[in-house]
């Protein structure tokens, strides 16, 4: 059979789900329904938010499902209407075994990682977050336990040493897309030859990928200055590092989104502020110095460490915490 006759449902909410789905529609693959996120008030206004996922979908007059919840009887009975052959999860919610069993050919997963490494919410944080020198895609059918199904392909890029999230979100959106369609074609012709997770060795430590919160994203100064740095390259450009300038009788949070390191001894404090006041800022680590190259004040705009120090007077008299 080929990959182009197979019925597919599509389920995914951001940006990085986005380039898959726009590759099948592309490539003329037989696309019956998308399941995405319900719309959301977000901003200032409140104004109702469609997920990316659904702006495409409606854009190329797709079918939309947007479940509360994945068991609801409607959209159950919703879903079996459409008739797949077999669904695609690409950055969605877990689901629910009623729902991943569905299709006769089951349910298959993009995964932001080279499994089993980094299973969980956020994979490609933590990769580089850890000082991972590579990370990649996985495609892999699930089953009952999160991110633990056989393993149908993956694909593995390096992370350079000054590379963000960013940087290695945008890479893999696209070895994602074309590694679908290659998991794709393979399930339909029967070639696939799914591997169990548990033939692979992996580090406990590099096993998890759990879920950032702002307590995950705050800087710890006494830490080495690579450690610091790979925290916020994992955190760039969102939901970013943070800190607090401390001083003048005041307390302001700080984003910082690109540094660079200076390893040296020094007789500083963690967390004291050196700066010319024009060009350069850098901030005392345990072994050495991060120079900040990017950062945002709360309340501000995002900005390069000259056009800041023009705005921002004497931060020699802060600290950080």
């Amino acid at each position: 059979m080929n990959g182009k006759q197979l019925r597919i449902v599509f389920m995914g909410t951001p940006e990085f789900a986005v380039t898959s789905l726009k590759a099948l529609v592309e490539n003329e693959y037989h696309v019956v329904g998308v399941v995405t996120a319900p719309d959301r008030p977000s901003g200032r206004g409140q104004l109702m938010h469609q997920s990316e996922v659904k702006k495409y979908a409606v854009s190329c007059n797709l079918p939309v499902l947007q479940p509360e919840k994945l068991k609801e009887e409607n959209f159950l009975e919703d879903l079996k209407a459409l008739k797949a052959d077999i669904q695609i999860i690409v950055a969605f919610r877990m689901l629910p075994e009623v729902v991943w069993k569905m299709p006769p050919m089951g349910t298959f997963n993009l995964h932001g990682s080279l499994l089993p490494r980094y299973r969980g919410a956020a994979p490609l944080n933590w990769a580089i977050i850890n000082g991972d020198t590579e990370t990649g895609v996985t495609t892999f059918l699930l089953k009952q336990e999160i991110d633990t199904g056989n393993i149908l392909f993956q694909e593995k890029i390096e992370i350079g040493p000054e590379e963000t999230l960013g940087d290695i979100h945008d890479k893999l959106m696209v070895i994602g897309a074309n590694l679908v369609l290659k998991t794709i074609g393979a399930l339909a012709s029967g070639t696939a030859e799914p591997l169990p997770q548990s033939t692979l060795m992996i580090d406990a430590d590099r096993l998890h990928a759990p879920k950032i919160f702002k307590d995950s994203c705050k800087i710890n100064w006494n830490s080495s200055a690579v450690r610091i740095n790979n925290l916020i390259r994992g955190l760039s450009p969102y939901p970013a590092a943070w800190t607090s300038f401390e001083g003048n009788g005041s307390e302001i949070d700080v984003k910082i989104f690109k540094a660079s390191v200076e390893l040296q001894e020094h007789q500083y404090q963690p967390g004291e502020i050196l700066s010319d006041n024009k060009k350069y800022l850098k901030i005392a680590c345990a072994d050495g110095f991060l120079q900040i190259l990017d950062l945002q004040l709360a309340g501000k705009k995002r900005l390069e460490i000259a056009p800041f120090l023009r705005g921002f007077s004497n931060p020699g008299n802060y600290i950080v915490k």
